[in-house]
């Protein structure tokens, strides 16, 4: 599932909707749908697609001062206008949109709706069913809604219209996120701030197995037991102008060239008045407590975590395990006895990473989380919080939130041994701003950067990165953000490792990338280049400066050894990017693909 939206109010209802949806696109999606509630009932609009698509088939004449909205990525059913929400009961009473997952919605289906009959294939049509089951069987809506509630195992964020009621929104969430923004005598629901930014930026976080009454004038909080529950709003500390893409023709290519001015803004961030890098002295005491560091992520914050595993052992001589976060959360391997656990999340709302968190805090043990979206689930459930401060990151693939997450992993590593004493044997803020320089020069080597992305990626049908060391960790984001949007089967691998098997793959002119940043292992990885230019690889050997050799495609400025990520992971950006472009794919909005990964 994807992203919710809703309105009550006194201005019409479907543009407020419609925009706010626009601003979820960013999330991917291959469906959408509002449904809008008047005098004369609810009127349900939904398409497969876009929301252009969407925008088309609304009806301009149809005034409605409250309404809910979705765009949906397929978990149950496939991409479809029946299965996109809103979905309806039945009778036509109610109305629902939901993100999450029902885990158990087969087992109610078969045990309260045999009788039914069901428009979709979706676990959500489930709830919005029962809700009327119990409205049928004499129940008010808000109890209608707290006995269905209460069966559902699983994760959703829910938003219910009913036909007989003008005043009011139900809502409910549990592991999905949902916030609920205050207005001047409107009110908005939204599972992403950005998406009601244009109309509001107070909003009020929910918990778990809440439920939330939403009238124009009025939110009230309740606990399944039906406790009211009272909490301060918060301001959104976002700026609706970083949401624009401005003058680029896509968000990830404005992200990548962002990545310089990101990456001073954290070094300006944590350091104090003497300047000298800072992190919160409980953090530090934290991390030095601790006798091994769990790093749990998904995606690219994984690879982001194999490499500040790197910067942290080496550092701060603290030993790190990297975990996937969606198979930790079932296959908790034998932990040390004081441990510390990190979770990096571009959106801190991971569902995966969350559910792992929610064990942890249920074990005791400390959590920090790394993100980018101060408030979001991850930061408040945690006990501590670094963020990125990268801004609003658009595009589904991530680029400059992984070079932010590096560089707040590296600062953490470098304080933390400072604190125990350890020699640091370079000025990682001097070395930093190298890097951020290095960047600028990376980003505005685009024309040739697309040179070489029409040379090695515009026919292939796969394509190999290899690297060892830290460029190994490096390789698979590349691999990573090239099958994302170019479509193209890339797999990362350790330079050694892709002649135990998987060179039987090679075959004339299939590319392989080679990263040689690492002094070390160089002539090593130049090695693993010359076996797979023998079984006939179109080799491309990206290095940096002083490590250079004649046949190398393209060269990176040197910057410290242990700092190369941050910069030699541009060039594998921008080949992604072009390699999309002339593939005519959806470079911000890849297929398949969601930017906030809700469901586990």
């Amino acid at each position: 599932m994807c992203g919710i939206v809703g309105y009550i109010g006194n201005n019409d209802s479907k543009e407020i909707l419609l925009k706010g949806l626009e601003k979820l696109e960013y999330r991917g999606y291959d469906s959408a749908g509002i449904a809008v509630k008047n005098e004369n009932g609810i009127h349900v609009f939904k398409a497969k697609g876009r929301i252009a698509d969407l925008r088309g088939i609304v009806n301009e004449n149809v005034m409605a001062e409250i309404g809910i909205g979705h765009t949906r990525w397929a978990t149950h059913g496939v991409p479809s206008m029946v299965n996109s929400h809103p979905h309806q009961s039945e009778s036509g009473r109610f109305t629902l949109v939901h993100n999450g997952v029902i885990e158990n919605y087969d087992l109610l289906k078969r045990e309260y709706l045999a009788d039914v009959r069901f428009e979709s294939e979706t676990d959500t049509e489930v709830i919005v069913q029962l809700v009327d089951k119990f409205a049928h069987e004499g129940f008010e809506t808000l109890e209608a809604f707290r006995n269905t509630l209460k069966l559902l195992h699983g994760s959703y964020a829910l938003a219910l219209l009913d036909a007989e009621d003008n005043e009011t929104i139900y809502v409910a969430k549990n592991k999905s996120p949902l916030l609920v923004g205050l207005g001047d005598g409107f009110n908005v629901v939204a599972s992403d701030a950005m998406a009601m930014l244009q109309v509001t930026n107070q909003y009020v976080e929910l918990m778990d197995k809440e439920i939330v009454i939403v009238a124009k004038d009025e939110v009230t909080i309740q606990n399944l037991a039906g406790e009211t529950i009272n909490r301060t709003p918060y301001t959104a500390e976002l700026d609706a102008s970083d949401i624009e893409k401005g003058t680029y023709p896509h968000y990830m290519l404005k992200e990548i060239d962002e990545q310089p001015a990101v990456l001073r803004k954290i070094i300006q961030a944590y350091q104090n008045d003497q300047g000298q890098l800072k992190i919160e002295e409980e953090i530090i005491s934290a991390v030095k407590a601790a006798d091994r560091i769990y790093i749990i992520a998904a995606g690219t914050s994984y690879h982001a975590g194999l490499v500040g595993k790197q910067f942290i052992e080496n550092l701060a001589k603290v030993p790190v395990e990297v975990h996937i976060s969606s198979e930790f959360g079932y296959n908790m391997p034998l932990l040390s006895e004081r441990p510390l656990f990190i979770f990096i999340s571009q959106s801190g709302e991971t569902a995966d990473s969350r559910a792992v968190l929610v064990q942890v805090k249920e074990m005791g043990y400390p959590a920090l989380t790394i993100t980018n979206v101060p408030g979001s689930t991850l930061s408040r459930e945690a006990d501590y919080t670094l963020l990125l401060h990268a801004g609003p990151e658009i595009a589904v693939a991530s680029t400059k939130a992984y070079t932010a997450q590096l560089a707040v992993l590296g600062i953490l590593a470098e304080v933390t041994a400072k604190s125990r004493g350890l020699e640091v044997s370079f000025d990682l803020i001097h070395e930093l701003g190298l890097a951020a320089n290095a960047m600028e020069v990376l980003c505005d080597s685009k024309e040739i950067i697309e040179v070489m992305a029409r040379e090695f990626l515009s026919v292939t049908r796969n394509c190999f990165f290899i690297g060892r060391g830290i460029d190994f960790y490096v390789g698979l984001e590349g691999a990573l953000k090239l099958k994302e949007i170019s479509y193209i089967q890339a797999e990362g691998f350790a330079g050694g490792e892709l002649k135990h098997g998987t060179i039987a793959l090679i075959e004339e002119g299939t590319p392989v990338i080679a990263l040689a940043t690492q002094e070390s292992v160089n002539l090593s990885i130049r090695g693993n280049v010359k076996e797979v230019v023998a079984r006939g690889a179109n080799p491309c050997i990206i290095s940096m400066n002083g490590l250079n050799m004649d046949e190398d495609s393209f060269v990176i400025p040197e910057v410290h050894e242990l700092l190369t990520p941050l910069i030699s992971v541009i060039p594998l950006q921008l080949l992604a990017y072009y390699a999309a472009l002339h593939r005519d794919c959806d470079v911000d909005k890849p297929r398949n693909l969601a930017k906030s990964v809700t469901v586990e």
